[in-house]
């Protein structure tokens, strides 16, 4: 392999792909990227795969030879990431393709890899379901929930989110068993033509991990939103296209929680005040929160339209914030973990907002007023001891 290519390009692909190496790999081969190099295509293709995530992506190169090699992602980067950006980079690998040679102006480095064959290939999708989605509610879609999953291993399903397709539109849910986040997003296909597909594809459901779609969010986020992205699905693989890039998921296994049945189906106290006032509220009260075990109470005032956020850390000190609502419903007291409100209300795309329950001891929901978001935020309060 013999070729020359833009110092900053490739940076900026080996930083794209380094996020599916994995730091813990199973295989040494694993902690490595690929990088094969096509004369036929003037590409440079980079692969980054921990056999649960799969990034790809390809840069322009000026190539006299083809060829493949496998170097080690966090030195080989580190090492591109501090060359000059002033000429183009020369990468010629030995006869063994066991090590490259890198050539910069007056810097040369030579890094030992491994085979390329001993790579694992990146398991695409060639049949199964196969659409094209719109980047920016996709973002959406994965953005509104993603925080609210598990980040305990021990609970295997609930570390990923679940992502519904039915018809024109994508549900999308995420649950750690203390909250529970729920978007509903219709027209998130790009065409008449995939509308027309879509009205033939049964209703399906996979789960995510919330790691690999982190890493999905961020790819969406420099992708053109002009530009749809190909999703594809078959026995558990997932596949997002966009141009020259490629990531593949392998779904969590098993039916995530019927999350539905968790939301109750009328309320008889329903509050509505600003989100910016609630937040800033919040985040102030949270700092002496914060030093005892982050527990806030939410009383309200029917007769003044009132509500009091207060919270009392013990030997520490006591704070009250007051706020304005509308208020339908009989006075109560309800206590929340503030991380949990302020989490869920910083995703709530409108000015105002509702907060619906029936006693202090039952599910709390978060929605907003007068929006096109159809989103729902569930928590589960804290039982306090008068």
């Amino acid at each position: 392999m013999k070729l020359s290519c833009s110092q900053f390009e490739l940076n900026t692909a080996l930083q794209l792909v380094s996020r599916a190496v994995s730091n813990r790999p199973t295989h040494p081969v694993l902690a490595n990227v690929l990088l094969a190099a096509d004369e036929v295509t003037g590409k440079l293709r980079l692969t980054g795969f921990d056999l649960s995530l799969g990034i790809q992506t390809s840069i322009p190169a000026s190539i006299e030879s083809s060829g493949a090699i496998t170097l080690p992602a966090k030195l080989f980067g580190e090492i591109v990431s501090k060359l000059s950006n002033d000429s183009p980079l020369l990468l010629t690998t030995d006869e063994s393709c066991q090590q490259v040679e890198l050539t910069s102006k007056s810097s040369t480095y030579q890094v030992r890899g491994m085979l390329a064959d001993d790579f694992p290939d990146l398991p695409l999708v060639e049949s199964g379901t196969s659409l094209k989605l719109n980047p920016l509610l996709l973002s959406s879609a994965i953005k509104s929930t993603l925080f609210a999953s598990s980040t305990d291993d021990a609970k295997q399903l609930l570390t990923g989110v679940n992502l519904t397709f039915d018809g024109y539109g994508i549900e999308s849910a995420a649950t750690d068993g203390h909250r529970l986040a729920v978007l509903n997003l219709t027209n998130i296909l790009c065409n008449s033509k995939d509308n027309d597909i879509a009205s033939e594809i049964d209703k399906f459901s996979i789960t995510l991990p919330s790691k690999s779609l982190r890493e999905v969010e961020k790819f969406l986020s420099t992708c053109d939103i002009n530009q749809p992205i190909n999703f594809f699905i078959d026995k558990g693989q997932v596949v997002f296209i966009s141009v020259d890039d490629i990531i593949t998921i392998r779904a969590l296994e098993g039916s995530y929680p019927n999350y539905s049945q968790l939301l109750p189906e009328t309320f008889e106290n329903v509050l509505e005040f600003d989100r910016k006032e609630f937040i800033a509220s919040l985040e102030r009260i949270a700092v002496l929160a914060d030093q005892h075990n982050n527990v806030i109470k939410v009383t309200t005032d029917s007769t003044a339209n009132l509500i009091k956020i207060s919270t009392d850390a013990q030997d520490i000190g006591t704070g009250f914030e007051s706020l304005p609502i509308s208020f339908k419903g009989e006075s109560f007291q309800i206590a929340f973990n503030v991380r949990y409100l302020l989490d869920g209300l910083k995703v709530i795309d409108s000015n105002f907002i509702k907060l619906s329950c029936n006693a202090p001891t039952t599910p709390a929901v978060f929605s907003p007023v007068d929006s096109d978001s159809n989103f729902t935020y569930l928590v589960m309060p804290i039982q306090i001891r008068n």
